[in-house]
């Protein structure tokens, strides 16, 4: 006989479960204590909203569902903007939560809240456990829900007295959940309509978006992309799937992306969309596309995707991988060098217009820097704000990856992010790039890293305000600022002593080279400062 609780356990063992990030409490307790005879790692979190950020970058570089867990109350609550963030961005979790005991459930006694309900809207699914003997059951259909199809978060509540309950542990092994069979394959005739579509096309553009990576499509569309010469763009969380220096790649499109990127999107005659959704930073006026008749082919696993920003010619749902695998088994007789010699054309003519205050760090110059200096495998973790938009728009990709928040745009979830990230790959050289503002949101997790000897490196980017936000209110209300300074700010060369950390400064242009060396090899965690001006002062 087993308790609930080591029944649970026995479950994430079984998973191939090595880590677990999370903060105990009373409800939760028999979960922990069954965690102290496992060989599972309990990494303690510093606040429940960047343990499920910390899970978000161990799966997404793992590519398997990670967990997260809290307890009842205030606990389980404060996971909830990192759930909402995990299903935006579509990433696989696993939330444990405890609850008070069953007898006790709607009394509204002391740390009970109703967090399946409560986060209805940002899971995939989330069950509530009423009978300790349904725990092998649910465990196997929490991770088979959460690793297929769109992949996304799911919770589960499990009261007190059920992780108590003592019952025989019965392993389950397969999944079969009536109503929910996500389709994979792609239905052959979509498949041949593609083909077609691209065999009569001129100007074809590929759209890349997170739902590529998630898909582990990466290097079957970019055979795909060489094999026929189309060109590509990315979202900014497709931004990884195709090398800078590849001639096709025109660069991440929208309102923050390459000039030529946007051309290449309202210029083209077939639009695929590959695990993209299109929203309103993507694509900001669909209905030109609308308008001139362009082709749109939607490829996505999640068939309430498609069509939802902009109406589709073809819709084709499926795994990525597998759709790209039978798209590369047809020859498709299109030429299509005028328009690839057209888009090469705009890219060379590409200049960047925008000036920087010569006082401080050039962002942009910064990033770029950063990213080509960094191993070939590094993971890049850029968090929200301006600092994820430099990031973005300069990163320089060679084999590693490019990790971001773009669904949600949650502020802090660089430095919990990449904590999960060095849990996984621990031999990787990953580097959090942040905003003082952003920093500040969950700097507590320096103690997380330092608990557990994390040597992970982080940039700030210090302006001294909540620089996007103070962007906006000097074009849109007239340098009316308002709630967006920082003052008060701690003194981060400090923060960084406190914390063990080596600290580096960087405060011009001249001396970028340098520091950048120094920093990256750096054999402990490290800060670095960046000077950077909130705006840019000139767009041509």
């Amino acid at each position: 006989m087993l308790t609930g609780a080591q029944v649970m356990v026995k479950c994430l063992e079984a998973e191939g479960i090595k880590a677990v990030f999370g903060y105990p409490g009373v409800a939760i307790c028999p979960f922990y204590d069954s965690l102290y005879d496992s060989g599972i790692r309990n990494i303690l979190v510093r606040q429940e909203q960047n343990g499920g950020h910390m899970a978000s970058g161990y799966a997404r570089v793992t590519r398997k569902p990670a967990v997260c867990v809290a307890t009842s109350g205030p606990g389980a609550t404060n996971l909830i903007t990192a759930l909402a963030t995990a299903y935006a961005d579509s990433i696989p979790l696993i939330a444990i939560t405890g609850q008070v005991s069953s007898e006790l459930l709607g009394k509204d006694v002391f740390q009970e809240a109703d967090i399946t309900g409560s986060a209805e809207p940002f899971v995939k699914y989330s069950y509530l456990v009423r009978d300790a003997r349904e725990i092998p059951r649910i465990f196997k259909e929490a991770f088979h829900i959460a690793s297929t199809g769109r992949r996304g978060p799911v919770l589960i509540d499990v009261p007190l007295d059920v992780q108590q309950k003592q019952i025989d542990y019965v392993p389950v092994n397969e999944v079969s959940i009536r109503g929910y069979k996500p389709t994979v394959k792609g239905n052959n005739l979509q498949i041949r309509k593609v083909v077609d579509v691209l065999a009569h096309a001129h100007k074809p553009l590929i759209c890349v978006g997170g739902g590529t990576i998630l898909g582990n499509g990466e290097q079957v569309v970019r055979e795909f992309a060489n094999k026929f010469h189309i060109p590509v763009v990315s979202t900014m969380m497709g931004i990884g799937v195709m090398p800078n220096d590849d001639d096709l790649y025109m660069g991440m499109l929208g309102t923050n992306g390459k000039p030529h990127a946007n051309y290449a999107v309202h210029e083209c005659d077939v639009l695929v969309l590959v695990g993209a959704r299109v929203a309103d930073r993507a694509v900001v006026k669909p209905y030109k596309l609308e308008r001139r008749n362009t082709t749109i082919v939607h490829i996505d696993v999640d068939p309430a995707e498609i069509g939802k920003n902009l109406g589709t010619t073809v819709p084709l749902v499926g795994d990525v991988h597998v759709i790209f695998e039978n798209l590369l088994q047809y020859e498709i007789p299109g030429d299509y060098t005028a328009w690839n010699e057209e888009l090469a054309e705009k890219k060379a003519a590409y200049v960047d217009r925008r000036h920087f205050n010569p006082d401080f760090v050039n962002p942009c110059r910064f990033v770029q820097t950063l990213s080509s200096k960094m191993n070939d495998d590094a993971i890049y973790v850029a968090d929200v704000g301006q600092n994820q938009l430099w990031s973005a728009d300069n990163y320089v990709m060679k084999h590693g990856r490019f990790l971001t928040t773009g669904g949600f745009g949650t502020m802090g979830y660089s430095i919990p992010a990449a904590i999960g990230v060095r849990a996984a790959l621990p031999d990787t050289q990953i580097v959090a790039v942040c905003g003082d503002g952003s920093f500040q949101m969950s700097l507590m997790e320096l103690a997380t890293m330092r608990q557990w000897n994390l040597p992970i490196k982080f940039v700030i980017m210090r302006n001294g305000y909540l620089g996007l936000v103070r962007e906006y209110q000097h074009h849109t209300y007239h340098d009316r600022y308002s709630g967006v300074s920082l003052d008060g700010s701690p003194d981060f060369e400090k923060i960084a002593d406190a914390y063990g950390l080596d600290y580096f400064h960087l405060e011009h242009n001249d001396e970028m080279e340098q520091r950048i060396d120094e920093f990256l090899a750096c054999e402990h965690a490290a800060m670095m400062v960046c000077e950077v001006y909130s705006f840019d002062l000139v767009k041509e």
